[in-house]
């Protein structure tokens, strides 16, 4: 490796002039200027040649890296691209080992934001350190070898393919090299871009996208009938809270029935494992999100008691980077200088990165015999006013610099979330990070009640039934 006078700065380039370059190269500049001399970016987006970050120039794509190295005597080289494939990373770190140039690889800031300490001291980052190492809880490794025998050489389904869960479910299916892929969701440029995506690293999976409408239950028989899948991963949902306070009947309609046609339609086709991703704010439910959530796992309940199929529900809280988190919301806050709105300074969230998620979900589904709930393990409660305080920091400005504004509870949102109730949870943990909850009565005839009705009552009469569905008491029974 070449040797450096202390003196002097390293010369260094930036792979990936997103939001995560950015950051990183505002830090440099701000804190290690001294260490670290910034030459440029590179960054294969057509988009992003011939503009600067933080006064630092991109001057070329990945491909220009070797000649770029003798041409400025490149001493560090740091990648920045968080969601870079391995055989685009072998290459680089081939790269800058023939060229004796550290290599230096920066997780995400999702990751970040869950570390214990989440400044970055890059003199202290190992090229080939995991990301789940910089998480503030202990990586969990999964049985791999379970997950293979029931997904190799199999078809599997997932809907809601395009969404920030659905699509890292898939990118993570295929290792496990799956027959064929059934990329189903609503929206199509979200399947055109995970099919894309896909296929840039597949080898010996068929990606079938599928451009279609889980409220659409003879539409979801014919696709079940015709591919007849295996396994089904259910991601497709409505998520954001306070919309659907707005919009009750659109819940029912995705949501609940939604979930119901597509587990019919695999209990009909004889489906081997169904797993559907629900949520913390199933529990005690304030709000129409968390109720249509647990009117979900209710149906999912009432099929595993009847089914062949394997039927479970995956719980856990809020995932950091997807579409719905509130990280990219401060990001754009920051990036207009503020100011950064927090609800209430008190309140909590649990959250998991989204790679972390998706693969407790696929050990879950694994692990399934029928009828759970699995509730996954999300460490401690996070205050959103620490992370909106951090991401600042990471952006590279002081608490000065970026007001935070509080703007009080939206309709529907709770100052705290619980991921089961007192009492609900088997002691022991069936894996790492994943527990089983136990199983409680279902009025099923108040549900079907609902969505006999639903259409019928106000948005006001229909929320009110919702929530006390989801919030009855029944006897708590043990799986």
């Amino acid at each position: 490796m070449k040797k450096s006078n202390t003196k002097q700065e390293k010369k260094t380039l930036i792979l990936g002039a997103g939001d995560t370059g950015h950051i990183i190269a505002r830090k440099i500049l701000k804190d290690q200027a001294q260490t670290f001399r910034l030459l440029g970016f590179l960054d294969d987006s057509h988009e992003k040649q011939d503009i600067s970050l933080a006064g630092v120039p991109v001057i070329g794509v990945l491909a220009d890296l070797p000649e770029l190295i003798k041409l400025y005597n490149i001493e560090l080289v740091i990648i920045a691209v968080t969601n870079m494939d391995k055989d685009a990373f072998v290459k680089i770190e081939m790269v800058c080992k023939q060229a004796r140039v550290a290599l230096r690889r920066v997780p995400g800031i999702e990751d970040l934001l869950l570390k214990s300490q989440p400044l970055i001291n890059f003199s202290d980052i190992p090229a080939d350190i995991p990301e789940d190492s910089l998480l503030n809880r202990a990586p969990v490794e999964l049985d791999d070898a379970e997950i293979r025998r029931q997904l190799y050489r199999k078809t599997v389904l997932i809907t809601g393919a395009g969404g920030s869960i659905g699509s890292e479910i898939c990118r993570q299916l295929l290792k496990y090299e799956p027959e064929k892929l059934i990329l189903l969701g609503h929206g199509e440029n979200s399947i055109y871009l995970i099919e894309q995506e896909l296929r840039e690293s597949v080898r010996n999976t068929i990606l079938v996208p599928i451009i279609a409408d889980i409220k659409n239950g003879k539409q979801m028989h014919e696709i079940v009938e015709e591919y007849m899948p295996n396994a089904i991963y259910h991601a497709a949902a409505h998520k954001h809270v306070t919309l659907m306070e707005q919009n009750p009947h659109e819940a029912i309609r995705n949501n609940v029935i939604g979930t119901k046609n597509i587990s019919a339609a695999a209990d009909k086709f004889g489906v081997q494992s169904f797993v559907m991703i629900s949520s913390d704010k199933a529990v005690n439910s304030t709000g129409v999100m968390g109720a249509s959530k647990r009117m979900c796992e209710m149906i999912v309940q009432e099929f595993a008691q009847k089914s062949h199929t394997k039927f479970s529900a995956v719980r856990f809280g809020n995932v950091l980077g997807s579409r719905g988190s509130v990280v990219p919301v401060f990001k754009k806050q920051i990036a207009k200088g503020g100011p950064v709105t927090v609800t209430d300074g008190r309140m909590t969230r649990f959250f998991m990165t989204i790679p972390e998620a998706a693969s407790l979900v696929l050990q879950a589904g694994a692990l399934s015999k029928g009828g759970e709930i699995f509730v996954l393990d999300m460490g401690k409660e996070v205050r959103i006013l620490e992370l909106a305080q951090n991401i600042i920091k990471l952006s590279g400005y002081s608490l000065d610099d970026i007001e935070i504004k509080f703007t009080g509870l939206r309709p529907g949102e709770k100052l705290y979330e619980e991921l089961l109730l007192e009492n609900e949870l088997e002691p022991k943990q069936i894996y790492p990070k994943i527990y089983v909850g136990k199983t409680k009565d279902v009025n099923f005839e108040m549900m079907y009640e609902i969505l006999e009705n639903c259409d019928k009552w106000s948005k006001v009469k229909l929320r009110e039934e919702m929530i006390t569905l989801a919030n009855s008491n029944c006897t708590v029974q043990k799986i």
